[in-house]
């Protein structure tokens, strides 16, 4: 009974202790925001930036830019910001600047144009992947250019509807990236039709623009569209087809980003081989 009345007697004092005021704080920032005028996509979209940790100190440096799909502050920018900067670190890529381009309607802005009734009734505002790639093509990319040291060279990253529209730019207007890392891409959306045109879009004119294609076990009917799109990739050069039985799409994304940024954006110096920083690839050219 004593220890008893000993710990509430404890509990009372440490209840009425003064709450503690905390030393003056300073804010973390790992990038800046932007609004860009997007009236076909609606209105703006805000673009965050995230610029080399070096950036600052070598004023003549010039970097390659990183485009996020999905890349609001509230969706991958930090996840992705700092897996290149562990990256950076342990010199497993190039530095780059990451530009963040937020979406809203994902599948207004990242997928293509369907006739399936059942996907317009259940999405009515689908099928605008075209004006999100003129939105990037004409605004994001002559904005980025203008205010920061860019070297030229870019390459594309991003998940799930944001890889199918991915793949899609790759298939359909492959000058827009220099190289594009599409992970777990929705390529079921319209009855698999991407896949399905893939054979005859794959050929001279994505040559040059590399491609890191990365898949989660995601059932078999998943599947046939990924192989599909595998088959096709046979007729092109410069890919890596990476599948990772042992994920799913809701554990890929942070599993796999280190590599494919590396991928992207491969260090001058290749890493030590006992840093473990292979690519591996189930197929590739």
């Amino acid at each position: 009974m004593r220890s008893l009345l000993v710990a509430a007697a404890g509990l009372l004092l440490l209840g009425a202790a003064p709450h503690l005021t905390p030393p003056a704080g300073e804010a973390i920032a790992i990038g800046t925001s932007y609004r860009l005028s997007a009236p076909a996509l609606g209105g703006e979209r805000v673009v965050n930036i995230a610029l080399p940790a070096s950036y600052a100190a070598d004023k003549a440096r010039t970097y390659p830019d990183l485009y996020l799909i999905d890349g609001g502050v509230d969706q991958d920018f930090v996840h992705i910001v700092g897996t290149s900067r562990l990256g950076d670190a342990w010199g497993r890529q190039q530095e780059a600047i990451i530009v963040g381009v937020e979406t809203k309607d994902r599948r207004s802005e990242l997928a293509g144009t369907t006739r399936d009734p059942a996907l317009l009734a259940k999405y009515p505002t689908a099928g605008h992947s075209a004006e999100f790639r003129r939105f990037l093509r004409d605004m994001v990319k002559p904005f980025v250019a203008a205010r920061f040291r860019t070297n030229g060279k870019d390459g594309v990253i991003g998940e799930s509807l944001a890889g199918l529209f991915i793949v899609e730019t790759w298939l359909r207007e492959p000058d827009l990236f220099g190289a594009y890392a599409a992970i777990s891409p929705s390529l079921w959306w319209d009855r698999e039709s991407l896949s399905l045109e893939a054979g005859a879009l794959v050929g001279p004119r994505q040559a040059g623009r590399r491609l890191y294609l990365a898949t989660a076990n995601e059932g078999a009917d998943m599947q046939v569209p990924v192989d599909r799109l595998v088959t096709a990739l046979g007729r092109a050069r410069d890919w890596c087809y990476a599948p990772r039985g042992d994920l799913t799409h809701s554990t890929i994304y942070h599993a796999v980003s280190p590599t494919a940024l590396q991928f992207l954006f491969p260090p001058q110096t290749p890493p030590d081989p006992q840093s473990g920083f292979e690519i591996p690839c189930s197929r590739k050219s």
